[in-house]
């Protein structure tokens, strides 16, 4: 039977789909150049909880979206692999219904393939003996049963691959005290992480809780190589967490380019800089001042942390940035601001006349 997620579409999930898609779109332009330089001339989206393709209310999900954009892309249709994966055969079965007939889908150079299989320890072990061409995977389970992290390490392994993962939060943080799953935290964490973690969580608040469950799996998502993890919150009506998106790179640059995406998506933004976070509740009732001041956080933090020392603007914003809400167009502000403030001196290596943009090239000197 079609799972209930499937039965109307909400505000969370037409969000978690556009963040996808627009992912998809830069990430693909960004890695095919280089794919066809090297002769691949191949990448790939893959989705291995797809899902039926359509809600009840005949909207279309995140895989009939990615194909309508291939489509519409005439470099794209020539190198898109399409590899999609449900473990229900009504799914499957009316997937590829959806697939067929789109209009245009045989532009398309690959046939989309569509599987019916479990995700479990053999999907674990073909991709993490498999190199796999340029890929996007996006990994959605109802629950945790079937994520871990070495299936995520086996999608993001090779060049030019990235994942992003649903992550039922509430579920997550009933399982890690519940003996009763506890191979599946300890595929999630690791073995001492989920030992560790269900130690630290007794009795802490629900935001400490959030906190310290994230920080573990992003500690865990680093240590097997996705060295850059960027979360993103939904929350329902009340305002009360349900899940989140992470996203899991090994390259600043999708990093860069998801974070402005996320930022995009987020329901608050304050002086520009986004909540990493979406809820009904923020939409239907926004603030009517700001109640934070993130960018003059960010001129205490770079104050504090390049004390005496000179770096460039590039420098700067690839090692401050990692772990906070922060864009380049920000730091570039910020910087800017405190030029004029003669709180810090700017030089240009090469010599040429400033205009009004804040350059990459440019090499910011912090006082003692």
């Amino acid at each position: 039977m079609v799972s209930k997620f499937f039965e109307e579409r909400v505000d969370q999930s037409a969000v978690k789909a556009q963040i996808v898609q627009k992912y998809f779109a830069a990430w693909s332009n960004i890695v095919l150049p280089t794919a066809l330089k090297r002769g691949e001339g191949k990448i790939a989206y893959i989705d291995l909880y797809a899902g039926p393709g359509r809600y009840r209310d005949g909207a279309a999900s995140t895989p009939l979206l990615i194909l309508q954009d291939a489509i519409s892309n005439p470099v794209i249709s020539r190198s898109l692999v399409a590899l999609f994966n449900d473990i229900d055969s009504n799914n499957t079965q009316t997937l590829q219904s959806e697939i067929d007939g789109l209009p245009g889908i045989e532009l398309l150079r690959h046939r989309p393939q569509v599987n019916c299989n479990p995700v479990d320890k053999d999907a674990e072990e073909y991709f993490a003996s498999t190199r796999l061409i340029p890929s996007f995977t996006f990994l959605d389970p109802f629950g945790y049963k079937g994520l871990s992290l070495r299936l995520v390490n086996g999608v993001i392994k090779d060049w030019g691959c990235d994942c992003i993962f649903f992550f039922n939060y509430n579920r997550i943080s009933l399982g890690i005290s519940n003996p009763m799953v506890q191979s599946h935290m300890a595929a999630l964490f690791g073995d001492e992480r989920a030992a560790t973690l269900r130690k630290k969580v007794e009795g802490t608040t629900p935001s400490l809780r959030e906190q310290m469950i994230l920080e573990e799996l992003s500690q865990a998502l680093v240590a097997m190589g996705g060295k850059f993890v960027l979360p993103f919150r939904f929350r329902n009506e009340n305002g009360r967490l349900t899940h989140h998106l992470v996203f899991v790179s090994k390259h600043f640059k999708g990093y860069d380019v998801m974070k402005g995406i996320m930022t995009a998506a987020s329901s608050t933004v304050d002086q520009s800089v986004g909540s990493f976070a979406y809820s009904p509740a923020d939409v239907s009732m926004p603030l009517l001042f700001e109640l934070n001041r993130p960018l003059d956080e960010l001129e205490g933090m770079l104050s504090k942390t390049y004390v005496g020392k000179t770096a460039s603007m590039t420098t700067i914003y690839q090692e401050h940035s990692v772990g906070r809400p922060y864009l380049s167009r920000h730091y570039k502000e910020v910087l800017k601001k405190m030029e004029d403030a003669g709180t810090i001196q700017v030089h240009d290596p090469e010599g040429k006349k400033r205009g009004k943009g804040f350059a990459d090239r440019l090499l910011i000197t912090f006082p003692k």
